[in-house]
């Protein structure tokens, strides 16, 4: 009896499950992930097996590609190595080159995310427009045709010369298609519609994504090329497709802008090449995403009569102070637990600054319903919000506005101090700047001579002097 055949070395072929928050790969399907506790996360996908028998391992190959080589690389003592100063070219567009940290860096891939119809393919389209003639452009579009990224770009008013566009999701024929070419810049919208030929899974998965993008990582390191990857986002926020996908690029900004405002603002969360967190504003218009030079006014209510519950603050994004309202509302509660809201801002914090304001300052709203909203859309995500939205809380119960032109910033501490923050001078200059004529200030902030320009400066030790001084 003749014995089966050998199973071919496709055939093994294992199937794995892979984590798309962490990069986790599991052997079979289970609803939440073991190493960072998500649920439903685990998409398939499939390994290809090692190559076994004569046929060379690919570490092997690598060393005798590398044999002989003038360029083979070797072991450099750290400190003899020549470092060179990044060559940038600008986008044209200043917020973006803000965020970009002074502009593009040639073979840097960017990726953008964002909610569907914010602006990214917009931006982009702008952005290569204006960087043609000093870049040639590829726009890769998977999810359009190329008559309707001609017809945005006509209406739109850009000049469409020397930019050239494919219809393509295939990874291979993209970059057959770049090497007869030579861009200098490509636009891929969007990654999560390309795949490789060398793996069977569906467009859009795990393997495929991550595989996808490696290839692009490799060919933009390889050729100088810049590279800007779209990037669907999930509905928790945070871009569709496996974890590792943020850590292969250079840099991850993200669109941001509430529903209904035609306001957008575009952040960095990595950077390799320029300031984590730096922060550009947009207004989009029937001619596109148009910049927003003064951000500090769009954040500002524009209402000239001050308002019980409202204060002015100083934030930090990245390297621009700017000036932004906090609104505070302080009403009865019928319920046995009062509500605690926080937009723009986080909530367990806001409990913690009412728990500092009812021991330190003498104010108790534990029968209060307390709601504080960040004016323009923004996300204060540093301490110096403390002091104004104490402040606000308390105006707002106190049905009393805070005196005409002040602003305020500060941490508050659980012993009820108020601690200093970075960069303290460039936001006073930045108030002074707006025409403010008052700031309550942390010591450690103020400057000599209590004044910045025309601007009086309180310096405040304790929460209850901050109180006073309102």
């Amino acid at each position: 009896m003749s014995k089966a055949p050998a199973k071919s070395a496709a055939s093994k072929a294992r199937t794995a499950y892979v984590c798309s928050e962490c990069g986790a790969d599991y052997n079979k399907w289970q609803g939440q992930c073991g190493e960072c506790g998500a649920w439903n996360t685990l998409s398939e996908f499939v390994v290809e097996p090692a190559v076994k028998g004569g046929a060379p391992n690919l570490a092997a190959s690598r060393r005798a590609s590398w044999a002989g080589r003038a360029d083979a690389p070797v072991v450099t003592a750290l400190k003899d190595v020549t470092h060179q100063e990044e060559s940038r070219v600008t986008t044209g567009i200043g917020e973006f080159d803000r965020v970009l940290g002074g502009g593009l860096v040639h073979g840097a891939v960017v990726l953008v995310g964002g909610d569907p119809g914010i602006g990214k393919s917009t931006l982009l389209l702008q952005a290569i427009t204006r960087m043609a003639q000093a870049l040639p452009g590829l726009y890769v579009t998977g999810e359009e045709s190329l008559s309707q990224v001609a017809g945005r770009g006509a209406r739109l008013g850009l000049p469409l010369d020397g930019v050239h566009a494919l219809a393509e999701t295939c990874v291979e024929r993209i970059l057959e298609h770049a090497s007869k070419m030579k861009p200098a810049l490509i636009v891929a919208d969007s990654v999560q519609t390309l795949w490789t030929e060398q793996l069977g899974a569906a467009p859009g998965s795990v393997s495929q994504v991550r595989e996808s993008a490696a290839r692009l990582v490799r060919y933009a390191k390889e050729t100088g090329t810049s590279v800007f990857l779209v990037g669907h986002v999930t509905k928790e926020g945070g871009i569709a497709g496996p974890r590792v996908l943020e850590h292969m690029v250079d840099a991850v900004l993200y669109f941001e802008g509430e529903s209904g405002s035609r306001f957008r603002v575009l952040r960095a969360f990595k950077n390799r090449f320029g300031a984590v967190n730096e922060l550009g504003v947009f207004a989009m218009s029937d001619k596109g995403l148009r910049e927003v030079p003064n951000p500090s006014a769009i954040f500002l209510s524009g209402s000239r009569a001050p308002q019980p519950g409202s204060c002015v603050m100083v934030t930090r994004e990245g390297t621009r102070p700017l000036l932004v309202e906090v609104q505070a509302l302080v009403d009865s509660s019928p319920l046995s637990n009062p509500r605690r809201v926080a937009v723009g801002m986080e909530q367990n914090r806001l409990a913690m600054l009412l728990a500092v304001l009812h021991r330190h300052g003498g104010v108790a709203v534990g029968d209060q319903d307390v709601f504080v909203n960040v004016v323009g859309g923004i996300r204060v995500q540093e301490t110096a919000a403390d002091l104004p939205v104490l402040l606000a809380v308390l105006s707002s119960l106190r049905d009393q506005p805070l005196a005409e032109q002040t602003i305020a910033f500060g941490e508050v501490g659980l012993s009820g101090e108020i601690r200093p923050v970075p960069n303290g001078e460039d936001r006073l200059k930045e108030a002074a700047t707006h025409g403010f004529k008052r700031a309550i200030v942390p010591k450690g902030n103020a400057p000599r001579g209590g004044r910045v320009g025309e601007m009086e400066v309180i310096a405040v030790e304790r929460l209850a002097e901050a109180i006073d001084a309102i």
